[in-house]
């Protein structure tokens, strides 16, 4: 079996012979390029576990070969070699593509890491194709097309070493993205810690992050890791981010750049090969202009941005949660479900609790629903969920009618004359109020040429309410 070959691209001769002694040392083959144009030879003649490169070239800058290699040899990841307090260089080659970085003078311990972490990303077990047996993304469920093209940002996103600031609002599961790209991952075998910042006592934050020595105050009865250690050669979530305070930030940003921690009370730094992601609900950029958030800190954490669709933008996967999470509160027993029309209630309802809320709604109906079958009335719907449902739909009446009403647009009549002359109720409610709101559609409608985005505002409703209403109510564009 073939060792894995090295391509390394850098003008100084003596850091060309240091890399490569120490690269062979590993048990690896490496080539050697004083610039561009020769790494472009190698690269066309011979296939590479890892290629790094430095950012300053004779004829060019690294950051170009960074992008060529990410964009025609896929599968070979590429990192660079930056100068000392060059973060600006390091965050412009990751979002480049680059796999990862490293700092001059080059510490031959964060080599070692670095490359290891590399060449288990580019052996063909480790390829994100062929992993998802082993790894399957069962935490972020849905199938709307933004929960599949989060999915498939994920898988590339799992191939770097690059930072991640996960955003998304509460209860849309950042958590649970972190998950899947550290499951995704070649570190899928290491530890993954999630930390959430705002829980921390500020008092103890350097305990917890960095660790302690016995003795380094009062309490410390032995010695204890950090989270940093704790996530030695795995990942590590710094959940709710933004709550840090800012001394916290400072040592935080040193751990980062340096790969090197202290222990409280240790005279001596640890190195950590740490994959980092973040993620808060909160607008970092904001928290930066208000002086809450260091500008640098930022700069290193927000490499790379993965969004999280809120629930109410992929209301298509709002079935299939539901059921997923009635199954699971079943404890193996009778299964509650759905009525009709509460599903349609919970796809049109704006969700802002995310998928933690729908869990807690369908937590509470299932205790309140009669015979197992979840009701409109069980979810206990809020704010805007009062429209939903035939059972409360006076509450957009009146804007409907009111339109209707000034247009002069005949709709059925709420009641009939008995016999005596008194008004007469209609014998069924409901269907008498589907009917007097299908007319009213149609009409709205006509009215509009069938633009049913100006017919929702018409109607003063939104357009996936109008949407909704027509579905249920078997209202044909053109009918």
């Amino acid at each position: 079996m073939t060792s894995p070959r090295i391509l390394v691209v850098d003008d100084e001769p003596d850091l060309r012979e240091l890399l490569e002694i120490t690269l062979v040392k590993m048990g690896l083959d490496v080539d050697s390029a004083e610039s561009i144009s020769a790494a472009r030879s190698f690269l066309g003649s011979r296939e590479y576990a890892l290629v790094l490169t430095d950012m300053r070239l004779p004829d060019g800058l690294g950051i170009d070969l960074v992008r060529e290699v990410s964009s025609d040899y896929k599968n070979v990841p590429i990192a660079v070699l930056t100068a000392f307090g060059s973060a600006d260089n390091a965050v412009a080659a990751l979002k480049a593509g680059a796999f990862d970085y490293l700092s001059k003078p080059v510490g031959l311990e964060q080599l070692r890491l670095m490359v290891q972490s590399a060449l288990r990303t580019s052996r063909p077990d480790a390829e994100p194709s062929n992993r998802s047996n082993a790894h399957p993304l069962l935490r972020l469920m849905g199938q709307s097309l933004a929960m599949r093209e989060l999915r498939a940002q994920i898988v590339r996103l799992a191939r770097s070493m690059a930072p991640i600031a996960i955003t998304g609002e509460s209860g849309s599961g950042k958590e649970l993205a972190a998950r899947d790209i550290h499951a995704q991952s070649a570190r899928a075998d290491k530890p993954f810690v999630a930390v959430n910042c705002g829980a921390i006592p500020e008092a103890l934050m350097e305990a917890e992050f960095f660790g302690y020595r016995k003795g380094a105050f009062t309490g410390a009865v032995e010695d204890r890791d950090g989270f940093f250690q704790a996530a030695n050669g795995g990942t590590l979530l710094l959940d709710e981010v933004a709550d840090l305070p800012l001394a916290m930030q400072v040592k935080l940003l040193r751990a980062i750049q340096e790969r090197r921690v202290r222990k409280l009370g240790a005279t001596t730094e640890e190195t950590v090969d740490v994959r980092l992601i973040s993620a808060t609900h909160q607008n970092l950029a904001e928290c930066v202009e208000r002086g809450k958030f260091r500008q640098d800190l930022y700069y290193r954490l927000n490499v790379i941005e993965l969004a999280l669709p809120p629930l109410r933008e992929r209301c298509d996967d709002i079935g299939m949660l539901a059921n997923l999470i009635l199954t699971r509160l079943a404890f193996g027993g009778p299964q509650a479900v759905l009525a009709t029309d509460a599903l349609l209630a919970l796809q049109t309802y704006s969700f802002p609790g995310n998928v933690r809320e729908l869990e807690n709604i369908l937590e509470r109906a299932v205790a309140f629903a009669n015979d197992g079958v979840i009701e409109i009335a069980d979810l206990a719907l809020k704010g805007n969920a009062s429209i939903l449902g035939t059972v409360n739909q006076e509450s957009v009446m009146p804007a409907m009618v009111a339109e209707i009403v000034a247009a002069s647009i005949p709709v059925p009549a709420p009641a009939t004359v008995a016999a005596d002359g008194t008004p007469r109720l209609p014998c069924n409610l409901p269907d008498h109020m589907d009917e007097v709101e299908r007319e009213i559609i149609r009409r709205a409608l006509a009215k509009t040429q069938f633009n049913r985005t100006q017919a929702a505002d018409l109607l003063g409703i939104s357009f996936r309410q109008l949407r909704y209403r027509m579905q249920r109510l078997g209202v044909n564009e053109r009918d």
